[in-house]
């Protein structure tokens, strides 16, 4: 194993073990996110991403809250929209509508 595969290794285990907590730091969060530094700052000055700064300087993020923020606005797949088409259609042809 040369040099390059085993800094591969040791940084995809890096990122296993931050993905397993609970709360993130800043740079964490960059990582944990994809989202980049200058952006991830203005998410946090407008507020429109859930964070807290216990000591008034430094930003921490609960992974819970990071997903379901990261996970909203979701987008139906055809086969969502097709089956709730069909269950609607059924429903107005039974009269239950």
């Amino acid at each position: 194993m040369d040099y390059f595969e085993l800094m591969e290794k040791l940084d995809r285990i890096e990122r296993l073990l931050v993905s397993n907590k609970e709360v993130f730091t800043f740079e964490e969060t960059c990582e944990y996110t994809g989202i980049s530094r200058s952006y991830l700052y203005k998410l946090t000055a407008a507020r429109e991403i859930p964070h807290s700064k216990p000591n008034g300087k430094m930003i921490f993020f609960e992974k819970k809250k990071l997903n379901e923020w990261l996970l909203q606005n979701g987008r139906k797949s055809k086969m969502e929209i097709e089956d709730a088409a069909i269950k609607y259609t059924l429903k107005r042809r039974n009269g239950q509508l």
